[in-house]
């Protein structure tokens, strides 16, 4: 079956960085478009980034632009998300997400907390 893990998260000051990491199998990785979604405190689970499966294509929300790269690496079925310079806004638990076969698949989440 489906399996995304995510790991990396941490806690960070302001202007900090983290590289989260999601290792997916169950599937043919490398023919997905990938995600990343996170959820703060109190809020909806909102899309970070996407990245195309031969990583090429790659879309951001406008308030990490610049600040955060997606990439992967289909040779080891794993997807990245450098996040640099890094918020209070920033702070929530982000998942690796895949639509595959019609279904939505997520992982079970790592933890940012960005606090002074």
């Amino acid at each position: 079956q489906v399996q995304l893990v995510e790991s990396g998260g941490g806690s960070v000051q302001p202007g900090g960085s983290l590289m989260l990491s999601c290792v997916g199998s169950g599937f043919s990785f490398r023919d997905y478009r990938l995600s990343w979604y996170r959820q703060a405190p109190g809020k909806d689970r909102e899309i970070v980034a996407t990245i195309g499966d031969n990583g090429i294509s790659r879309i951001y929300k406008d308030t990490v632009e610049g600040r955060f790269t997606i990439s992967r690496d289909n040779a080891k079925n794993t997807m990245y998300l450098q996040m640099n310079d890094l918020k209070f806004e920033d702070t929530g638990v982000y998942y690796c997400y895949v639509l595959y076969d019609y279904k939505n698949y997520y992982g079970q989440g790592t933890e940012v907390t960005v606090s002074s």
